[in-house]
């Protein structure tokens, strides 16, 4: 016979332990009565918890069985207590509890018996062994591996430790499926608690689930269209066999490597197809062409739908792949214009996107992708993308285009991702037979708003350059004139006459302007040079003991020089003069100390390709880097650098031409400077030089000029010379000075008189002299006519500009001689003697 709970309390005292009866007894009957109370709540609770769905470890029941267990200890413990029939009573309240619940449940000691078994356990072994309740393991013996389960069942109650599996319980025709969990129960008594939750039903719909499953699946496996499923990347993770056949592919092997669609199509995805599975559920189709499994192209349109995650499922997107058969001939030419529009749209050169009515994104093509970068997606707001005071202009031109307004020129914008890329937009209205779109073209105009900085600059230093070279000219003239009356007042007077001195200070200053006009035509590039051909490993080897004198201990001067470096053609008076105003500004920009760094390196054509300098010419050149580590150049200043008269410094340290004097040096040779700075860092100068291949013209030619003609001491001389000036103060004074050498001195304002004095002299002419710019006819035209009326009489062309700027005026066959101005009296005399005598 089952126990009643009235049997299980009148019998509940005798099997306890008499220790444990001993030890419970320490407690007041007080005390006693609330643990009692306290274990009944908090089995209830848990049970109801159960019941309302609520899962423990991931397990159903298991709040049930926790619960149970404190119900069966407060039974055991309200058992094990003495004299108080307020506790006597508790047992009885758990037991009527634990028979009320609806699943099987029972109560066991330490040694297996069952103490107590609710009614549905009662109902669930009935029948067996004469009507007595006994336990799972007694009703599952002799059943194979159903008497295994209930043997590892008991052994983990036993031990005292949990458990739970699913066992089969029944007739052999009507068996159901139970969920056997077990709870020990703590206290010296020991025992555990059983609890059989009924999974028939839920295995059942566990099985007809899969079943339904495998039939969907075998369904999509051999259906009549293509599909497949992407991850959140893109990657495929599933491609049933009709797709996997007409690509000769195993789907297996795509889904493990995690293939994307692009590797699939032939030609270009669109972009934004293969976005994550983030966004709007619905996708635009796709109308492609898949590699076939003979190599052809297969025409499909993509039908996609993304499904956002759910619980531990992943985001996925699912698509349908229909092959584009043909229809009738209207339907077949629709769908090749739709076909070949698709390809345009993607392949198209510019960037190309449709917003909606709230300035999102709808679609774009791959060339707008890349050029806003990866991150962008479908719904994302078109002004989102770019800088914040870009953005109102933005939205005036798609307000306009809504309008139907015509577009107005493009509207210059930058990234927010990227400020220093710049782009040009245009917005337009498209009506469609669904309303109205808006097209927005993007195209990437960083390169060309450089280019037109750089050509600006460019334009500006060139205006800038006529405008010094054109004073410097007619500052020369001035400089000339001062400085040739001083010599010859100096001529006049002793070291020891008052006068000297002061005449010794004005041509001092003269000479001071004539430096100065002398960088103002090195930045307008109408300098005379004297290229060579130059080691630039040698030129600075003799460079660094005057480098290190003008940098001052302060500051440490590091050389490093690049192996095999190529050859240069330079004048090298004039880069000394480069290197010297780099160092000079370096050591001025670190007033307390630092490190100026001199390298140089060959280039070749490879590297100057990969330079970002658009204007320089690919080809191979010797760079010289000079960098320092001062306080560095402001960004707002460093497009001014190179302008004449720009300075930052006190007006006591410098006049604001030494770098205007590089640049001009560096672009007449026929190179290139880039300044690159950072505050606080320092600034770097790259200098590229054309790399000169030397010839064996050029070391003849070299050899040649090794035996140099010593300089005339005496400056005397005799012969009729024709000077030819505009300016008269230089005309004057040549001739005092001329005249004071011995020479006869015809004089002429411009070039016509010139021609007229030569037709009217009656005895020999020696030698012409001549300014180079004079107005009506300069003195290269009047060169020419003098060959008919003067045949093989030499020419001195004087001139405040560079040599080079006139010599391509002259016949190819014309020799001259030149002698820039300002010059003094003994420079003059010097020229005109070595002429006269190598005419000899």
């Amino acid at each position: 016979m089952a126990e009643t709970p009235a049997d299980l309390a009148d019998s509940g005292a005798d099997g306890i332990d008499a220790a444990t009866a001993h030890e419970d007894a320490q407690w007041s009957l007080p005390a006693r009565r609330w643990v009692v109370i306290g274990a009944l709540a908090l089995g209830f609770v848990l049970a109801l918890l159960d019941t309302l769905g609520v899962q423990a470890f991931g397990v159903p029941g298991a709040l049930t069985a926790l619960g149970l267990v404190a119900i069966a200890a407060a039974v055991l413990y309200g058992l094990s207590g003495t004299g108080s029939e307020t506790l006597s009573r508790a047992p009885l309240a758990a037991a009527d509890a634990l028979t009320a619940l609806p699943d099987p449940c029972y109560v066991t000691d330490r040694r297996g018996a069952v103490l107590f078994a609710n009614e549905a356990y009662r109902s669930l072994s009935g029948g067996f062994d004469g009507g007595r309740t006994v336990p799972v393991e007694r009703l599952l013996s002799g059943q194979g591996e159903g008497a295994e389960v209930s043997f590892r069942l008991a052994q983990a109650a036993r031990t005292g430790f949990a458990a739970e599996e699913d066992v089969r319980i029944g007739p052999p025709n009507a068996q159901r499926t139970y969920r056997a969990v077990v709870r020990p129960l703590s206290g010296a008594s020991g025992g555990a608690v059983w609890l059989l939750r009924d999974m028939t039903n839920e295995r059942e719909r566990a099985e007809t689930a899969e079943r339904t499953h495998l039939r969907s699946l075998s369904y999509i496996e051999h259906a009549p269209f293509g599909f497949f499923a992407t991850d959140e990347e893109g990657g495929l993770v599933f491609m049933n066999a009709r797709l996997a056949s007409w690509l000769g592919v195993v789907p297996e092997r795509l889904t493990e490597r995690k293939t994307k669609l692009s590797e699939l199509v032939l030609g270009e995805v669109p972009a934004l197809a293969e976005g994550g599975a983030g966004g709007e559920e619905s996708l635009p189709p796709l109308d492609v062409d898949l590699k076939g499994a003979d190599g052809k192209a297969i025409p499909v349109r993509i039908l996609r739908s993304r499904v956002p995650s759910t619980g531990k499922r992943p985001p996925r997107v699912f698509a349908l792949v229909l092959t584009r058969t043909t229809g009738d001939k209207a339907e077949e030419t629709a769908r090749d214009a739709e076909m070949r529009f698709a390809r345009f749209f993607n392949n198209a050169p510019i960037g190309i996107a449709t917003i909606d009515a709230d300035g999102r994104i709808d679609n774009a093509n791959r060339s707008f992708v890349a050029y806003v970068g990866d991150g962008v997606e479908r719904g994302t707001q078109l002004t989102s993308l770019l800088l914040e005071e870009d953005r109102p202009a933005v939205d005036e031109a798609v307000a306009n285009a809504r309008g139907g307004r015509f577009p107005a020129a493009p509207i210059d914008v930058r990234l927010a991702r990227s400020p220093d890329r710049v782009g040009q937009l245009y917005a337009s209205r498209v009506d469609t037979g669904a309303g109205a779109g808006i097209v927005v073209y993007l195209i990437d105009a960083t390169e060309q708003k450089s280019l037109e900085l750089q050509f600006a600059q460019s334009q500006k230093m060139q205006a800038v350059g006529q405008l010094a070279g054109g004073v410097a000219h007619d500052f020369n003239n001035l400089l000339t004139a001062i400085i040739g009356f001083c010599d010859l007042l100096l001529a006049r007077h002793q070291a020891g006459d008052p006068s000297f001195a002061d005449v010794v200070q004005i041509k001092q200053n003269a000479n001071r302007a004539a430096n100065l006009t002398r960088q103002l035509l090195a930045f307008s590039r109408r300098q005379t040079l004297r290229p060579k051909i130059l080691s630039l490993t040698d030129a600075l080897a003799e460079l660094q003991n005057l480098l290190a004198r003008l940098l001052t201990e302060k500051v440490e001067l590091k050389i490093v020089h690049g192996r095999e470096l190529g050859l240069v053609k330079v004048d090298q008076n004039q880069l000394e003069q480069v290197i010297i105003n780099l160092a000079v500004n370096a050591r001025d920009a670190m007033p307390d100390g630092g490190r100026l760094t001199i390298r140089t390196a060959n280039v070749s054509e490879a590297d100057s390709r990969a330079l970002d300098h658009p204007l320089m010419p690919h080809g191979e050149y010797v760079l010289i880097e000079v960098g320092d580590t001062g306080t560095g150049i402001p960004k707002e200043n460093l497009g001014k650098i190179f302008e004449p008269f720009f300075t930052t410094k006190d007006p006591s340290k410098g006049t604001g031409l030494g770098l205007s004097t590089v640049y001009g040096i560096i672009k007449q040779t026929g190179g290139f400077v880039f300044p690159y700075s950072t505050i606080g860092k320092g600034t770097t100068f790259r200098i590229y030089l054309p790399r000169y291949i030397e010839t064996a013209a050029d070391k003849a030619a070299e050899a040649a000029t090794v035996a140099a003609v010593p300089e005339a001491t005496d400056l005397t001389g005799k012969g009729t010379i024709l000077l030819v000036e505009d300016e008269d103060a230089v005309r004057t004074f040549a001739a005092r000075a001329l005249g004071t050498r011995g020479y006869e001195v015809l004089q002429a304002e411009s070039g016509e008189v010139a021609l007229d004095v030569v037709r009217g002299h009656e005895g020999r002419i020696d030698l012409v002299v001549s300014d180079v710019v004079m107005p009506n006819m300069d003195g290269p035209t009047m060169a020419k006519e003098l060959k008919g009326l003067l045949p093989g009489v030499p020419i001195i062309f004087v001139s405040g500009y560079a040599e080079d700027a006139f010599a391509k005026n002259l016949d190819p066959d014309q020799d001259f001689h030149f002698l820039p101005k300002p010059f003094s009296l003994k420079q003059l005399a010097a020229a005109v003697k070595e002429v006269m005598d190598s005419s000899k």
